[in-house]
């Protein structure tokens, strides 16, 4: 396959990913948080987020950002239980093109998945 194939196939996978996830949230018995998501295919960028509000306090977090970076897949933020490392893998998605850059730099060389230098 070739590299531009490749990156629109990865594209839609991860989509289809935060997708599901969304839609897991909306089926949730708690509607307390409305999950929103954001795609920016130009700056390539992908987010799952919750927002709402408790009493009067406004409740806003990431549960998911994906981003592509120096031609691996970035999961910047990851709050979920099985991981999307893991959902990326079952999509034959390979440990060397994911980065796990909710981890420091230097503890990412002890992780399973690929190490970009600094």
């Amino acid at each position: 396959m070739d590299r531009l194939a490749f990156y629109h196939q990865t594209i839609q996978t991860i989509q289809t990913i935060l997708t599901d996830y969304h839609n897991a949230n909306l089926k949730a018995e708690s509607q307390v948080l409305e999950s929103q998501l954001v795609f920016d295919q130009e700056r390539d960028q992908y987010l799952l987020l919750l927002m709402g509000w408790e009493d009067d306090r406004r409740l806003k977090s990431v549960l998911i950002h994906v981003r592509i970076h120096q031609r691996k897949i970035w999961i910047e933020e990851d709050w979920t239980e099985e991981g999307v490392a893991t959902d990326l893998l079952a999509a034959d998605l390979s440990r060397d093109e994911i980065v796990l850059g909710f981890h420091p730099p230097q503890v990412r060389q002890y992780t399973e998945f690929a190490v970009v230098p600094t």
